[in-house]
């Protein structure tokens, strides 16, 4: 037995389970391929996201993880879970659907332990540079789409999307043109032309594929105001009215030029029109009737709701009798503070909006990782306005993934200034051109002493 005890603790298996940083590598790298799949595969993605979660639980000290939990950012995404689960005692839906409307809040039990380990590790930009490089591969594919149909990776796809749909390929776009608004200011006061001007033309080509191929219209009215954002926070009065002007200039040359833009806006007051008059289900009119029957849901339990997975069910007792517009059937009100409301009342909506706001409040550095971080809580803000965007896949892993990065980065760096670092992730590669722009943009990132 001896002789065992001796041979065991040499043996490759062992040594790999003891070897922390092999873990952390790994545990990295599946962050990263979870951000490349992102844009395109719920299922990669999945697989992905889960195998980071068995790596990076191998390194997680119980105790230290255990009492991170009770900081505000932590634990309102974990209280707003466990309402939605124990909000199926009172729904008086079938326990199937209660079951599977608990799902979408899931995700969020994964921001602790995302903050929790990009505290240590000193990996996360690579995880974002990792997102805009499979963006870029997006719109490649988006472009040749448009022009050659039948190579959609889905036979019903929409005119110039890929994959998924057009609302998921905005917000990217728009997430990735916006953010690159930073590194580019960074780099031309740091008179570093050459990548300024690549990434200027990175983020314009996001910004040009909104406007000549596809959009929708909840990028339109949130990318203005995360634009507006940005530049109330790193530019100056002066510069500002500069870059408005010459946005505003820009934009009427896009309404001019671009048919796919007027037509997308005109849809606003069309909509609505056909909806008035006719009573015709149109997006919009779709949106005035959820947004009125969920007031009146809300108004019959303000406390706690009506109970998880109950608004299906909700709509379906409501639209009776009715034909058009109010006989349409729904399980998304189109409105996260909505969604919330109806299943779990006032108490929900209250840990929603406590959370965005911990989290807003997290990102109050001035660098690059933090800037990403507020833009993404921006966007989810905005966005939620119009469609249940944390719960939805997309929207809402690019929210756990961005916050929980940029945010365990923010934390570990004990002043709130978490940079950039140097890219390429263990297995992954990223073009060094961009790398090397965004390491320019923040401070060095530091790591705590378990970083390997």
């Amino acid at each position: 037995m001896s002789g065992i005890a001796r041979i065991l603790p040499a043996t490759p298996v062992l040594r790999l389970w003891r070897d922390l940083p092999a873990w952390t590598r790994m545990a990295d790298t599946f962050a990263v391929l979870t951000a490349l799949a992102l844009p395109w595969s719920t299922s990669l993605t999945s697989i992905f996201m889960l195998g980071w979660l068995v790596t990076a639980g191998r390194m997680i000290d119980l105790d230290g993880f255990l009492r991170s939990l009770k900081r505000p950012v932590c634990a309102l995404p974990i209280a707003l879970f466990g309402l939605a689960a124990v909000g199926t005692l009172w729904s008086d839906v079938p326990w199937a659907t209660r079951l599977y409307a608990v799902g979408p809040a899931a995700k969020l039990l994964v921001l602790p332990a995302l903050l929790y380990h990009f505290e240590r590790s000193a990996r996360g930009v690579r995880v974002f540079v990792a997102f805009l490089v499979s963006c870029v591969l997006l719109l490649a594919m988006s472009w040749i789409v448009a022009w050659h149909p039948g190579l959609a990776l889905r036979p019903d796809a929409e005119y110039g999307v890929p994959v998924k749909n057009y609302i998921d390929q905005s917000q990217e776009f728009a997430l990735c043109a916006v953010v690159l608004a930073y590194p580019v200011i960074t780099l031309l006061r740091a008179k570093r032309i050459l990548p300024a001007t690549l990434l200027i033309a990175l983020s314009l080509s996001f910004v040009i594929n909104m406007v000549f191929v596809t959009v929708s219209r909840t990028a339109l009215v949130t990318m203005p105001v995360m634009l507006a954002v940005f530049a109330l926070l790193h530019l100056r009065w002066r510069s500002t009215v500069i870059i408005f002007c010459t946005a505003a200039l820009l934009a009427g040359l896009a309404w001019t030029v671009s048919p796919h833009l007027r037509r997308t806006a005109a849809t606003f007051a069309r909509d609505y029109r056909y909806y008035k008059e006719l009573n015709l289900p149109t997006s919009i009119g779709l949106r005035l009737e959820f947004w009125g029957k969920s007031l009146r849901f809300i108004s019959e339990a303000p406390i706690l709701g009506n109970g998880t997975g109950s608004i299906r069910a909700l709509f379906e007792e409501s639209a009776i009798g009715q034909a058009g517009a109010a006989g349409q059937v729904i399980a998304n009100p189109h409105n996260q503070t909505l969604s919330v409301a109806i299943q779990w009342g006032v108490v929900g909506v209250a840990l929603l909006y406590g959370m965005w706001l911990s989290h807003l409040l997290l990102f109050r550095g001035n660098d690059l990782v933090a800037w990403i971080g507020l833009l993404v809580v921006v966007q989810n803000v905005l966005g939620s306005l119009f469609n249940s965007h944390l719960f939805d896949f997309n929207a809402g892993w690019m929210y756990v993934l961005a916050v929980g990065i940029a945010g365990g980065m923010t934390l570990g760096s004990g002043s709130g200034q978490a940079g950039a670092v140097p890219a390429g992730a263990a297995g992954v590669v990223v073009p060094d051109t961009l790398s090397a722009s965004l390491q320019a943009c923040g401070t060095m990132y530091r790591p705590t002493a378990e970083s390997p």
